[in-house]
C-alpha cells in the first residue's frame, strides 16, 4: 500500500489517500474533491474543475494520468 496526498495529485490540501494502485488513490481523490466542493469548500473548487476539464481533453487527461501513475510507482510502500 502507498500514500499520495490531494496536493500531490494537483489538489489544494494534504489529505492522504491510501491504495494498492494509482487508480485507487486517483478515485479517492476524485471523490474527495467532489465531497469538499459539495460541502462549500472553495479551495477545492478549482481542482475539481481542472479534474473535470482534463477528461474533456483526452490527450491532456492521459498526460496527467500517466504522470500520476509514475509518481505513485516511485513512492515507497507505507510502513
Amino acid at each position: 500500500m502507498k500514500t499520495m496526498t490531494c496536493k500531490q495529485m494537483g489538489g489544494p490540501c494534504d489529505v492522504p489517500f491510501h491504495g494498492n494502485t494509482a487508480d485507487e488513490v486517483i478515485k479517492a481523490q476524485d471523490s474527495h474533491l467532489k465531497e469538499m466542493v459539495a460541502s462549500g469548500d472553495e479551495a477545492h473548487k478549482s481542482a475539481l474543475k481542472m479534474m473535470q476539464a482534463r477528461w474533456k481533453n483526452p490527450i491532456a487527461g492521459m498526460g496527467w494520468y500517466i504522470k500520476t501513475k509514475k509518481a505513485f510507482a516511485a513512492f515507497p510502500e507505507d510502513k
